[in-house]
């Protein structure tokens, strides 16, 4: 990076963010493996979802949406009662992460060397000469 990178905003860009179609109506991006990670951390999926500022509704559609689209589930969940619920990721939602991880740090290091040339591009242009959207 140049010396004018900071000024331009950029000290912490570019960033890569993939999302995978992996079948018609099947995608995986960050915000399911947030969800997933999540889940994984705290062991239920609304303390997962309110992380990321996802509704446990949602987080409960996704959540079961990938459970049926995979041959088995990635996320375990127990519903809530005298005891609490909880929620728990299988070694194929580990499996899931992980692969994901790999395919975008894979990406990223194949993509490096172009970010990087419209990053210098963007910085060598005049401050403030962005288009107002």
């Amino acid at each position: 990076m140049n010396g004018s990178d900071a000024a331009c905003g950029a000290a912490d860009l570019p960033r890569l963010y993939l999302r995978l179609d992996l079948a018609p109506g099947v995608s995986i991006g960050p915000g399911k493996i947030a969800l997933l990670r999540g889940i994984a951390e705290t062991g239920s999926i609304a303390a997962a979802g309110r992380r990321i500022g996802m509704s446990y509704k949602r987080a409960w559609q996704l959540v079961d949406a990938l459970n049926r689209h995979f041959e088995g589930p990635l996320v375990n969940a127990n519903r809530g009662g005298v005891r609490g619920g909880g929620a728990r990721l299988t070694p194929l939602g580990r499996e899931v992460i992980d692969a994901y991880v790999a395919i975008t740090a894979v990406a990223a290091r194949a993509a490096a060397i172009d970010l990087q040339r419209l990053l210098s591009r963007l910085c060598n242009a005049q401050a403030g000469a962005l288009p107002k959207a």
